[in-house]
């Protein structure tokens, strides 16, 4: 639908000559060294922030200075902020920005609240701009424009406002290529900054967008009429009219990205990366001076090949969550509006030690520590104690640790027993319509789930495990269709993931069988599956309307509504005294 974008005013920053220099003005010598100078703009990017508000327990692999590696705690909105702002004021000229995933797939303090709180935090780092990322649209267009615009029209199961006036975002989104059905992009698909004046003046052109699967990462309702578009063709759309309004540098943020490759040491600062983003590159318009990316939530800082006839561009990934920032430098001849030099660096925002399910974390001397900003923390702190009394609630019994991976000679991402013991609970919670499959996809979850004392599991922690608030959908399908949807999270389409079954279904894949017939049995209460039987099968209303690519799904009949997951998972937990983690083998890999 249409509405009248906020566009930001440009930024003026003069240029200070030193008051020594100043009596010496009259024979122009010092004038003439400055004006020979390159005007020096420092872009400050972070991605996938997630709405985390609090440090997340999570950390990055980094070299140790002695030959290996050392697992850095990292992370904190009040953390970044230190960071952020120790960039910002290095530079005299500077952007702040963000390559997507801004906000859901959030902590608890921020989801509950509809990422009002991580729109709060970006406005007070001074961000300038976010290119939309597939969580943006999480929940429909509606609300995403609401977080830009501020109020409080109701447009979730979840009631706006509940803290604070919500005034809606100062920093801009950025959607190149997400177009509504009158061909208008739903956000800008550019935006131009200017430092200095006169001759001095620089202008820096910014191009922001998500990736054109987008479609297939969101549930469809919410994004009914909009188009997302080829990533290439809209970054070079924006190049030529950013080139049109006198950009001397352009920076591109795209929220696609590249995976380490097998067998890479983890460096924030390496480059041994694939992947997607690789040929939207390759397409680039050779005019494109720095490339912010997003998405894989990994770390990577290098010159990447332009085009044939253009310079190599300046490629960057800052992970997620807040665990780091980049440090971008463009030192651009305003004479000639030629970018002279560009470099960036990855800085770890160390925070503070934790204890994940695979023990203790603790800060290392390796990196510097930062200070949490005092009124961030306070910030923050306000809508952590606001969602204190759903947080603490406990709300089941665990026998241990669970958490994704741990499937020995896996291929492809696996939800492990955290994957398993979700598909068991949403598979007990629709017994009723039948389901006696039940399957849980990987990237929907979110975090580990690690008990406290006596095996307490609090609601913020499941929360935080499935903080999507899906409906979960139990549909008809055939045995074949079962195989067929397994199939896609192994083909060479799209992104690999295997599904998380619920107890008593198992299968087995060897990816070195062609795609489409990688999976190569499969039971059900150790019986092989009857391929012409209709089975009941449950999974989130995500899935079911075909997302992650499982597309197979949405040609499932006879469907039921029922809880959302996290209802689900919570009845699970607290049915029993003690739930045990599951621990039997569902999914296997051939060597």
């Amino acid at each position: 639908m249409p509405f009248v974008v906020r566009r930001l005013a440009a930024l003026a920053a003069p240029v200070l000559l030193s008051a020594c220099a100043a009596p010496m003005a009259s024979t122009g010598a010092p004038a003439t060294a400055e004006a020979g100078k390159p005007v020096e703009v420092g872009i400050i990017a972070i991605n996938d922030f997630h709405g985390m508000l609090e440090p997340p327990h999570a950390s990055v692999s980094a070299p140790d200075g002695h030959g290996g590696t050392v697992q850095v705690p990292a992370g904190g909105a009040a953390w970044l902020a230190s960071a952020v702002r120790a960039l910002q004021a290095k530079y005299p000229n500077h952007l702040t920005v963000s390559a997507g995933d801004l906000t859901s797939a959030s902590q608890f303090a921020s989801s509950i609240y509809l990422d009002e709180p991580a729109v709060g935090v970006a406005n007070r780092l001074g961000l300038d701009f976010n290119a939309v990322g597939n969580h943006e649209f999480d929940r429909g267009v509606n609300e995403l424009e609401r977080l830009q615009h501020g109020g409080c029209a109701h447009y979730t199961s979840r009631q706006p406002c509940q803290v604070e006036q919500f005034t809606g975002a100062k920093y801009e989104y950025l959607a190149a290529n997400v177009t509504e059905a009158d061909g208008r992009t739903i956000f800008p698909a550019t935006a131009i900054r200017s430092f200095g004046t006169g001759a001095r003046k620089v202008s820096v052109g910014v191009i922001g967008l998500t990736l054109r699967g987008t479609r297939d990462l969101v549930s469809p309702g919410g994004i009914q009429g909009v188009t997302f578009g080829d990533e290439a063709d809209a970054i070079n759309r924006g190049v030529a009219t950013l080139k049109g309004e006198g950009a001397d540098a352009v920076v591109v943020l795209i929220h696609q990205g590249l995976n380490p490759k097998p067998g890479s040491t983890p460096d924030p600062n390496g480059c041994d990366v694939s992947g997607d983003l690789e040929p939207i590159l390759a397409r680039l318009d050779p005019r494109v001076d720095v490339v912010v990316s997003a998405h894989t939530h990994q770390t990577y800082n290098c010159m990447w090949p332009g085009r044939t006839g253009g310079q190599p561009m300046l490629l960057t990934s800052a992970g997620s969550y807040g665990r780091l920032v980049t440090d971008i430098t463009l030192d651009i001849d305003p004479a000639s509006g030629a970018v002279v030099s560009k470099h960036a660096k990855n800085l770890i925002v160390q925070s503070e030690g934790y204890t994940s399910s695979k023990g203790p974390v603790t800060t290392t001397s390796a990196y510097p520590t930062y200070q949490p900003a005092p009124d961030i923390a306070a910030y923050v702190g306000t809508y952590v104690a606001a969602a204190k009394a759903f947080a603490q609630r406990v709300s089941g019994h665990l026998s241990g640790p669970a958490g994704k991976g741990g499937v020995g000679g896996a291929t492809a991402p696996v939800g492990g027993n955290l994957g398993h013991l979700i598909a068991d609970a949403q598979l007990s919670a629709t017994r009723k319509a039948g389901a006696g499959i039940a399957f849980m996809n990987p990237f929907g979850i979110r975090a580990e789930l690690v008990p406290g004392e006596g095996g307490a599991v609090t609601y913020s922690q499941i929360y935080q495990v499935q903080p999507f608030n899906n409906e979960l959908v139990t549909l008809t399908l055939t045995g074949a269709q079962i195989k067929a949807a397994l199939e896609q999270g192994f083909d060479d389409t799209g992104v690999k993931q295997a599904l998380s079954p619920s107890a008593g279904f198992a299968y087995a894949v060897d990816m070195k069988r062609p795609s489409g017939d990688r999976v190569t049995s499969i039971t059900l209460d150790g019986k092989p599956l009857d391929m012409d039987r209709n089975y009941r099968v449950t999974m989130s209303n995500f899935l079911s309307g075909g997302g992650d690519g499982f597309s197979e799904f949405t040609k499932g009949i006879e469907r039921t509504v029922g809880a959302t997951d996290i209802d689900a998972l919570e009845q699970w937990l607290t049915s029993v005294p003690l739930r045990q983690v599951p621990a039997e083998a569902r999914e296997t890999f051939a060597p």
